[in-house]
């Protein structure tokens, strides 16, 4: 790995390292940003080993400062969640953009990994729907667990349906690999069918 990725990385997992919000996994406690970005990293290098320089690092920081924003400052409706995302994919670009210059990634490699982060073009761009994949494989590893306990099998399936209507083909196919409980699979694959 270029030392300059491996610089960058460091500083988006000492950023991630900050949200209070801790999950377990394998036995050992995370901020959850930073666990997802390490998943979602590792996620991109399985559905594409040539993936770019950019697209592992949006992977990596596509959760960064997420806890500063919370979700009860938006309304509790549909409307209120998206303009929450929205303005979520702006701290994170912006976050990015302290983030790597200092780590030697050149200007044009951060104004790309903004724009993956804030999801341009996707539905167009292949490399932003990668990203979109390794989160959705994130999603589904860290919080499905969590979603199951809170929803009814009604919401359960319509939530499982949205995320699974963002992900590639490719995608899709590896949902079998995700690492969550037998309970958690069962459920998954109930909503899936």
């Amino acid at each position: 790995m270029q030392p300059e990725l491996t610089a960058a990385f460091a500083a988006i997992d000492a950023a991630n390292a900050a949200d209070p919000n801790i999950i377990e996994w394998r036995s050992e406690r995370w901020p959850r940003a930073q666990l997802q970005g390490v998943l979602a990293t590792e996620w991109i290098e399985t559905l594409d080993p040539r993936a770019s320089d950019e697209a592992l690092l949006a992977a990596r920081a596509h959760h960064v400062h997420r806890w500063t924003i919370a979700r009860t400052s938006y309304p509790d409706d549909r409307v209120g969640y998206l303009r929450w995302r929205r303005a979520l994919k702006e701290v994170h670009a912006e976050v990015v953009g302290e983030l790597l210059p200092p780590a030697g990634i050149s200007a044009a490699a951060v104004a790309r990994v903004q724009a993956l982060v804030r999801k341009e073009g996707l539905g167009r761009d292949p490399e932003t729907q990668l990203v979109e994949d390794a989160i959705c494989l994130t999603f589904l590893e860290t919080q499905f667990e969590d979603l199951a306990a809170r929803l009814d099998h009604e919401r359960l399936v319509s939530a499982v349906q949205k995320t699974v209507v963002k992900m590639s083909d490719q995608a899709v196919g590896l949902v079998a690999q995700t690492r969550i409980s037998p309970a958690a699979r069962a459920a998954l694959n109930d909503a899936l069918a």
